[in-house]
């Protein structure tokens, strides 16, 4: 079925009981907000998408590595320019149909609505993840402290997470 994300794609049978058997344990829990301090059109918005874009020209998720090992999924992050298109960036995600993004980048990175909020003196910078990550210290740890200070260095005020 075209656009069907299989989540379990690169796992082996066992494996993938096992994952859907901790997905299905794991409690609901609330979701962490904080209230902007200030009115969006006077903040810097950043924007941080889980579906693996990278620009043609950079260096690509690892997804060799997740072929060889289903536990490990690539944590670093790419920055993508905010007047990027679809000719200029790629999605690297092996679980998830990337043609949506190749056809439409606003499905996965919605840079032209932004844009248009942007020129309105309204928002500003993106980012990208993979959103398949079991073993997340290295995410934690090293790529998300990165991000957040060059964040910080973009004075932004307000993130948005774009799950893909």
């Amino acid at each position: 079925m075209p656009g069907k994300v299989d989540s379990y794609r690169f796992l082996s049978f066992a494996t993938r009981r096992v994952v859907s058997a901790w997905i299905r344990r794991e409690s609901p829990r609330e979701i962490p907000w904080t209230a902007p301090s200030k009115p969006l059109a006077e903040s810097t918005v950043a924007m941080v998408s889980t579906a693996g874009l990278a620009m043609a020209d950079d260096r690509p998720f690892d997804q060799e590595g997740e072929r060889l090992n289903p536990w490990w999924g690539d944590p670093s992050f790419r920055v993508i320019p905010r007047e990027a298109t679809e000719k200029d960036v790629r999605s690297y995600h092996l679980h998830l149909d990337n043609r949506p993004v190749e056809q439409d980048l606003d499905c996965a990175l919605p840079l032209r609505r932004l844009l248009e909020m942007e020129r309105a003196g309204e928002i500003g910078a993106y980012y990208s993840f993979m959103g398949y990550i079991l073993h997340p210290e290295v995410l934690v740890e090293q790529s998300a402290p990165e991000m957040i200070r060059q964040m910080r260095a973009e004075r932004v005020d307000v993130v948005l997470l774009v799950p893909y």
